[in-house]
């Protein structure tokens, strides 16, 4: 059983653009959570005339699919988040640096190992496919992606690495990277942006070993799904990830932006996780949406 979190969706800004939304450590960021919305940008309109795409010494062939631009090439690996003393750098070091100290293994090593060199050229079947995204998906259109071909493309979120890392024998791993859409240009958007999750598996044990006569408590279940749970999963279970997650995330967010957040859960919906949730917190007397996350599909974990 598994559990999933999107945060740090932090776009690529200069110092002029970016309206000074939150701090840290003196550093204006802007976030935003794994949403599906964008149109078509006018930093997209022209595409590249050659039979192929030349990207991080690989040749792309083009097809009718292809849409990426000489702009938004000459951004690939650019790597800001790799940068030392970025400001993407920094924040990407203050979450490592809390879930290494906040969440260690048996040995008293970190729990979660962290993944920020993946390319960021994905194929399709990665990108939304791995991730039970329907073939009918918004999600999927070419006014919203950055295709170099039919098969592959520009990862559209960090979750294109989620199947690769699961299937390798991970159970707990943050991601990072830079990723793409054809966003329209504003002070809250921008075509390339930066996203960091995390995800955990849980074991029966590993779930329910601190909890008093937790013996007799169980993962799965033959059931229905409701709003509040898949068909497979027993609702204790549910119910522990859930208050572990929101827990996990709480607690992440008040070491980056300070004591004294408020901070409200919002039901929403996500192809690859159910139950789904986006965290908002309070600045400046409104409600700012940081994150989203969500119990994973016990399907996309079996697969």
């Amino acid at each position: 059983m598994a559990m999933l979190w999107k945060f740090m969706r932090v776009a690529k800004y200069s110092k002029t653009a970016l309206a000074p939304k939150v701090k840290v450590r003196g550093i204006p960021t802007h976030s935003r959570h794994s949403s599906f919305k964008s149109v078509p940008s006018d930093f997209a309109v022209n595409t590249p005339r050659s039979n192929t795409v030349e990207l991080l010494g690989k040749a792309y062939p083009q097809d009718d699919y292809s849409n990426v631009t000489e702009k938004i090439l000459s951004k690939v690996g650019k790597n800001l988040h790799n940068k030392k003393h970025h400001p993407l750098w920094l924040i990407k070091e203050q979450v490592k640096d809390h879930f290494y100290k906040q969440y260690t293994g048996r040995r008293g090593t970190p729990l979660f190992s962290v993944y920020d060199g993946l390319s960021p050229v994905v194929t399709v079947q990665q990108n939304f496919d791995s991730l039970l995204i329907p073939q009918n998906h918004a999600s999927r259109r070419k006014e919203d992606n950055y295709y170099l071909n039919r098969d592959h493309m520009l990862r559209a979120h960090t979750s294109a690495h989620q199947w690769d890392l699961i299937h390798s024998g991970l159970d707990a791993f943050l991601a990072v990277g830079d990723v793409y859409r054809r966003d329209t240009i504003d002070n809250t958007h921008y075509p390339v942006f930066h996203q960091m999750e995390g995800v955990r598996l849980f074991s029966c044990h590993e779930l329910f070993s601190n909890i008093k006569d937790g013996e007799g408590l169980q993962l799965f279940e033959q059931g229905h799904r409701t709003a509040h749970k898949q068909e497979c999963h027993t609702m204790e279970a549910v119910r522990l990830v859930e208050f572990n997650l929101k827990q996990v995330l709480t607690k992440l967010m008040t070491h980056i932006f300070g004591d004294g957040l408020q901070v409200r859960w919002v039901d929403c919906y996500f192809p690859f996780t159910h139950p789904s949730f986006e965290m908002e917190i309070n600045f400046q007397g409104e409600w700012m949406e940081v994150l989203g996350c969500g119990v994973m599909e016990q399907q996309l974990v079996n697969s």
